[in-house]
Formats: C-alpha cells, structure tokens, sequence
C-alpha cells in the first residue's frame, strides 16, 4: 500500500519537483539577497534624482510663469495708457494669486505710482537697495535676488519689467517660501521621510521640510557645491548606521539649488524584509494555488469550456443549448444570461429575416410556375406546330414533286430542320421540368428526385445513384418542393464545381423523420465554421440550403475536406400534426 502511495502522481511530484524546486528558491533567495539590496539602493538614489530634477524644473517653471504675469502686466499698461495705473492694477486681479505681496507700478526714479497687495510692504520698500535694482531691469524682466522683507523681515523676491512708452516698471513681490511649497506639495508626500531644502547662492535656506540633518554652513553639505555648478545627481552619506541618499539638482535662472535626502534602507526595508520571508512562505503559498487551481478548473475553466461548446451550437443556429445552465462564478453565470438574451434577439431578428426569405423564395417559385406554363403552353405549342408544318412540307417531296426554279430535292435539308426542332422541344421541356418539377406535384418527392438523377446523369455525363429505405409517406408540399430544390442545387454544384467521377443520393424514411444524404467523391473544400461565414467565403449556395433547411425546420450537417469529397445530410423531424 506504501508502495502504490509513493507510485502516486502527487507525492511524486511533491518529491521529484516541488521539494527541489523549493530549496532552490530558498537558496536563490538567500543568495540574492546582496545582489537585490544593492538594486534598491541604486532605485532609490535613481528615484530621488529624477524626483530632484522634476522639483527643480516645476519650480523654474512657477518662476517663470511670475515672469510672464508681470510682462503681461506691463504690456497691458503699454496698451492702454490712456487708462489710470490704478485702474490698470485693478483690472489685473487674476494676476493677485501668484503675488504674496501684491503688484505696484513705480516711475524709474523710485517714485511709487500705483500698487495692490499688502500697502505696508510698497510703503516700507521706498528707497530700499533692492528696489532701486528691480527699477533698471533687464528688456526680458529681471527676478531679483532674495532679500528680507522690511515689513515682517522674511524672505521676498521681486520680479520686474519694463512698461514700454512711459518711464514706469512693472512689479510683483513674492513669498520663495510659499511658491516652493505650493510647487512640491504635488512631488513630494506630506509627512514623508524625505528632508528637502532650497538654497540660494548665497547659502540662504529658502525651504526646509523634514527632518533636519544639514548642519554648519549649507555650502559643505554633500550635492550643495555640484548643484550649483550646474549638475545634477546623487551621493550617499553616512548618517550614524544608516546610509542616506542625497539628490541635488540646479533650478536654473534664478541661481538657487534642491537637496533632497533620506534613508534608502528604510525606503526599501519593507520590500528587502518581504524578500528575505519569501521562502518561509512557499508551502503556503504552493497550498493556496494548488486550492486556486482547483477552484479555477472547477468554477472557471469547466464551466467555461461548456460554455464554449454551447456558443459553437449557437452559432449553428441551436438556441435553445445557451439557455441550460453551465454553473461556475457569477461572473460567468452573467455572461450566459447575457448570450441567452442575445440569443434570444437573434433569434426573433432570424425568424423575421425567415419569414421574409420565405416570401422571396414563395415568389420565385411562383414565378418559375408562371414561366415554365407560358414555355409549356406557348413557346412549345409553336414549335410542335412548326415540326407539324415540316414534316407535312416533306410529303410531296418524298413522292417525287419538284417544287418550281428549284434544282434536287429539299428532302435532308427539312430532316435537319425537323431534328432542330425536335431537339428544341425536348431542350424547352427539360427547362420546364426544372422550373416546375410536375412529378413532384403528381408522383411525389421520391420519383421527382429519381427523375432529377436521372436527368442530372444523362445531361452530364456524371454517375449518379438513387435509392430510397422506408415506408414512403407524401409531405406538406412546401416541404418537398425545399427539400427537392436542395438536392437539385446541391447537384448542381457537384456537376459544376465538385470534379467528382461518382454521386449519389439516397433518402431515409424513418418514424419520427425524414432523411437525405447526397454524397460525392469530388475535391471536396473547408466548410466553414459557421453560416455567417458562409457569403465572406464566397458559398452562397450552402447558404441558400441552409436558408430553405431553417424555413422548413430540418437540420443541415455539411461534412467535408479537400480531397475527401463532400457529404451534405438533410434531418428532417416530424411535427406532431404530420
């Protein structure tokens, strides 16, 4: 019993592949441990630099934005100067949210024209060093560099443009303090283990946000001299036992620099310490998914698979196989519910298309019935009287009248003419045969398709075998007209496309249907999946049999492949009133 337990594919595939394959994850894991951790401190230094550069780059760009809100300013005092400066300023109060301070217009000279904001700070900015150099800025606008405020003594920038046509300049005073942290607040999460500063070239710390590690002069913390040399990047330092990266990047334009620095280990200790568990937890892990499999295979797959086989039916037009429940997740149960409905849909749409297929196919047999009497009753009628006049016109010739200005008898001339004739006739009565088969109407189904055979073979040349098994039983006329329409289009098709040397046809009455099957040992072809491939393939005769098979309700199997001939099988089922 042991020994048939250890044979089991289970407990094989738990020694031979599990268990193997389990130390060597454990190995790989541990050995790679190094390998990973170094990964992480090389991703966190990468992150934070790109972090850096997008901080610095944001920040170069809300400066600039300031920029170009004063030079709109001013090119809008240029453009209207025949308006106030104090109108001018009033009419400009979207521009009021980047400027912490306010915007003034001021003459050249230093005399203040107009101003918005925070009065006390334009009051107390008179005559001060930083203002006279904002007066004289360069023709593209000039950002000044920090100073402090002499209204609340904090940190201020002015940014400055020349009023085009008048001896005035265009100010705005803003808070770097408040415009870095509005910019890094969408780079940087609140309350994150990251420490960031911005400083100035003069070594002035303009922003500060987590915890404090630069101490002395900011000029020797590590990235402070490379960031304003124009670099970028990152470094490492050690603090205590832990290791931090540091990014620096340039912001450019204005002179200032962005440090950012924080502790790799404890950025990636959460993934290091998942990889170090990693092995402790493959059995469970391996428990869960076999559970998962099985789950899967049971709920999932299986049902899918069913429901796989039944859309394929559906497609055959088997609308009633989507509706048996397959089971599995709800999801897949929804997806059923969804395809019944669908199918139910096409089928109303399939029955109206039917219906209408009906009235055309209805009105061409009409038609065929007209036309076959008026060749029948007409056209042939002439040519039996013509045949009548030539074989009277023959009668004084054979006893020896010479008719007058004539040289020899006309006697193998009118043969010629009364064998045309004749051949004429007997080529007009098989058209009408086949536009109204009268045997189907007087003898039934069985001897119109016996004499369809036989007439199929003696037109072209093509053996091809009748025979019939069961108690003979007439059909709705409808029905045997279908059924016999389809084998004479089937034969058709064999005679003209299939190269076959054999044919057959044979017809099966069984108690509850009614049976054809045509066969053919001709080149045969790739049956499409599906009649909606049918008409793209170019088989619009197999979708006119399976049109004329869905009008009568019978079941059209087409079996067939290249070079294996073709075999088409008509079920037709037998309805409680027949």
């Amino acid at each position: 019993m042991k020994k048939s337990l250890w044979r089991g594919s289970t407990l094989q595939s738990l020694a031979v592949i599990i268990l193997p394959l389990t130390v060597l994850l454990v190995v790989i894991s541990f050995a790679s441990f190094s390998v990973h951790q170094n990964a992480m401190r090389s991703m966190v230094g990468e992150r934070d630099q790109r972090s850096a550069q997008s901080a610095a780059s944001a920040i170069y760009s809300e400066i600039n934005h300031r920029l170009y809100a004063v030079r709109s300013l001013a090119l809008l005092a240029s453009s209207n100067l025949q308006e106030s400066p104090n109108t001018i300023l009033s009419s400009s109060e979207s521009l009021m949210g980047d400027f912490d301070y306010g915007l003034a217009i001021y003459e050249q000279g230093g005399t203040r024209v107009a101003a918005t904001g925070e009065q006390v700070f334009w009051q107390k900015l008179a005559n001060t060093p930083e203002l006279v150099a904002a007066l004289a800025p360069a023709s593209s606008g000039s950002i000044s560099p920090v100073f402090i405020s002499p209204a609340n003594n904090k940190q201020v920038v002015l940014v400055s443009t020349k009023i085009e046509n008048e001896k005035w300049v265009a100010l705005g005073a803003i808070s770097p303090e408040t415009l870095i942290q509005r910019t890094l607040q969408g780079i940087y999460p609140v309350g994150g283990e990251t420490a960031i500063y911005v400083i100035n070239s003069s070594n002035q710390i303009l922003y500060h946000s987590g915890a404090a590690t630069l101490e002395g002069s900011p000029q020797t913390h590590p990235g402070v001299a490379e960031a304003f040399k124009g670099q970028s990047g990152t470094t490492y330092m050690k603090v205590g036992r832990d290791e931090h990266v540091v990014a620096y990047s340039p912001i450019q334009t204005v002179g200032w620099a962005i440090i950012t620095e924080e502790s790799w280990e404890k950025v990636s200790s959460p993934t290091l310490s998942t990889s170090q568990i990693i092995p402790l937890i493959l059995v469970p892990a391996l428990l869960l998914a076999m559970l998962a499999l099985w789950f899967g295979t049971r709920q999932i797959v299986r049902p899918l698979q069913k429901l796989e086989s039944k859309a394929a039916k559906l497609a055959w037009g088997d609308f009633k196989q989507i509706e048996e429940s397959v089971g599995g997740i709800a999801e897949i149960r929804d997806l059923q519910n969804e395809l019944a409905h669908m199918a139910r849909q096409l089928q109303a749409a399939e029955q109206s298309l039917h219906s209408y297929i009906g009235a055309i196919t209805q009105g061409q047999e009409a038609e065929r019935l007209r036309l076959a009497r008026e060749l029948h009753d007409d056209t042939i009628q002439s040519l039996i009287a013509l045949k009548q006049r030539v074989q009277l016109a023959r009668i004084p010739l054979k006893n020896g009248v010479q008719l007058p200005n004539k040289k020899g008898s006309a006697v193998p001339e009118l043969e010629e003419l009364e064998g045309l004739i004749e051949q004429t006739i007997d080529n007009l009565r098989r058209t009408t045969r086949a536009l109204r088969p009268i045997y189907l109407e007087d003898l039934g189904l069985v001897a119109a398709l016996e004499m369809l055979v036989r007439e199929t073979s003696q037109s072209s040349g093509l053996p091809v075998d009748f025979g019939t098994s069961g108690t003979e039983r007439r059909l709705p006329a409808e029905v045997e007209l279908a059924l016999y329409r389809m084998v004479q289009e089937t034969l058709n098709n064999t005679v003209q496309h299939g190269q076959a040397k054999h044919a057959s046809v044979g017809m099966e009455f069984n108690p509850h249907s009614t049976r054809l099957k045509i066969n053919d040992d001709g080149k045969g072809f790739d049956v499409p999946k599906t009649p909606a491939e049918f008409t793209p393939h170019g088989h619009f005769g197999l979708l006119g049999l399976y049109e004329r098979a869905e009008l009568i309700g019978a079941h059209l199997e087409i079996r067939s492949s290249p070079g294996k001939g073709t075999r088409l099988i008509i079920d037709l089922p037998f309805s409680p009133k027949d």
